[in-house]
């Protein structure tokens, strides 16, 4: 794992300028958020996301992966990354980006030198903890190249970010939420690898979705 996250870090980081977006987004009163997380505390962190979302469940959810392997992540969506501009971060209906995304839970997107991650709108009430894990797992595509081998160290930083924060926010594990779900299979996969990424490996290079991609992109080697 030292390694993965290792290999991760050579990636070249620059400080972003700041970028504004529009009316700030509540989170929605059916989720669920640990006690830490007031009405207060949300409003305080508000000023150092909302360069990046409105949303305060994804302000929530990025604020969880402080102290985890997820926080290179984070960082990454503040703007420490190859564009060197805060990353954009929105709900929305993927088919509009492409039809064949429609199913996707989250896509990450780079559009004149800018990069976006895109969530599946039917995400908009999932606990923040799975949103934080899928954010670290989106965070880490910054160019338009795309690879088996890069798939496999996002789902692995995926999953790891995961059992991070299922150690921290149990009751995060809301097993009848589709994302929950979907971190839960990757936890699984993780754990019967013997935290290692073999099986997530497996199931990447299994994914029809992945198929035609090259073994490795710039920054990521084979695994």
């Amino acid at each position: 794992m030292k390694k993965f996250l290792i290999l991760l870090t050579i990636i070249s980081l620059t400080i972003a300028p700041t970028l504004a977006f529009g009316r700030i987004e509540g989170v929605p009163p059916s989720v669920k958020l640990p006690k830490k997380f007031t009405q207060e505390y949300i409003d305080y962190i508000t000023d150092e996301y909302k360069t990046v979302t409105n949303n305060q469940l994804v302000m929530v959810a990025l604020d969880m992966l402080k102290g985890t392997d997820g926080d290179f992540s984070r960082k990454a969506i503040l703007g420490y990354n190859l564009t060197g501009y805060p990353i954009k971060i929105e709900f929305k209906n993927l088919a509009t980006v492409n039809k064949s995304y429609e199913n996707f839970d989250a896509i990450g997107w780079k559009k004149r030198k800018k990069l976006y991650i895109y969530i599946n709108p039917k995400h908009q009430n999932a606990p923040p903890a799975a949103l934080a894990a899928l954010l670290s797992h989106e965070a880490l595509h910054q160019d338009e190249y795309n690879s088996l081998s890069e798939e496999t160290y996002a789902w692995t930083m995926e999953a790891v970010v995961w059992i991070d924060l299922l150690a921290i926010y149990p009751d995060s594990n809301v097993e009848t939420h589709p994302l929950v779900k979907r971190e839960n299979t990757l936890k699984k996969l993780f754990e019967k690898g013997h935290n290692s990424p073999q099986y997530i490996k497996k199931s990447v290079y299994q994914n029809k979705g992945y198929q035609g991609l090259p073994i490795t992109s710039p920054g990521f080697n084979e695994i």
